[in-house]
């Protein structure tokens, strides 16, 4: 899949499962069952044992899907991650570094940025998404729908703190998606290999995505 396409994905999609879990073996398996639940992405956290050999091997095994890196704070660790496949890179915090070499090997890109002037030079350096994080300790949806006003041409990845109960309100106030953790790859189900129970979690993240921009759109 080329640039574009991963981009147009992500978009359509709408919402980036975030892999933190304690093991090789419980990521690949939370990753099947988000993946086969109809969400074909990945961020692969660096903070997850061997998260690089995790991307090999989901790329190799499973290239109908979109494995990123996630928690990318040099370029060192970019570079390994592209080589391993990664196709897309993002980290909790703005690293110029990071989005200029992401840049030059034409990788799809989304640093962490939280305030307006974070937003602006994440932008400016050529990223293709910005993910506002931790945005629910910065007013949530407010927030996001205060930096659409200045911003309305920047599309905002909503990360930290997003559940059920608020993904709607984050797509409603402007977000192109949502970056997802804990409240979609419940540990207890992991732990378990509970397919039906992180599907179940799936659905109703796709739903609540599909009917905010739903009622958006009118």
């Amino acid at each position: 899949m080329n640039k574009e396409t991963i981009r147009a994905r992500i978009e359509e999609i709408g919402i980036v499962p975030a892999i933190r879990l304690s093991s090789a073996a419980d990521a690949l398996f939370a990753v099947k069952a988000v993946a086969d639940s109809g969400i074909p992405i990945a961020e692969i956290t660096m903070t997850v044992p061997g998260a690089i050999e995790v991307i090999a091997e989901l790329v190799r095994d499973r290239p109908e899907l979109i494995v990123g890196a996630g928690t990318v704070v040099d370029t060192e660790t970019a570079r390994r991650c592209l080589n391993a496949g990664a196709m897309f890179l993002t980290s909790p915090g703005l690293d110029l570094e990071v989005v200029e070499f992401a840049v030059r090997r034409n990788v799809v890109v989304f640093p962490g940025a939280l305030t307006p002037s974070e937003i602006m030079t994440a932008w400016k350096a050529g990223s293709d998404f910005v993910k506002v994080f931790p945005c629910s300790r910065l007013g949530g949806a407010n927030y996001i729908n205060a930096l659409k006003s200045p911003f309305p041409h920047i599309p905002l990845i909503a990360s930290g703190g997003i559940a059920q109960g608020n993904t709607a309100d984050f797509i409603l106030a402007g977000a192109v998606a949502v970056g997802v953790g804990r409240d979609l790859i419940n540990r207890e189900a992991v732990r378990r290999r509970e397919l039906d129970w992180i599907r179940e979690l799936a659905g109703r993240f796709l739903q609540i995505v599909k009917r905010a921009r739903s009622q958006k759109a009118k």
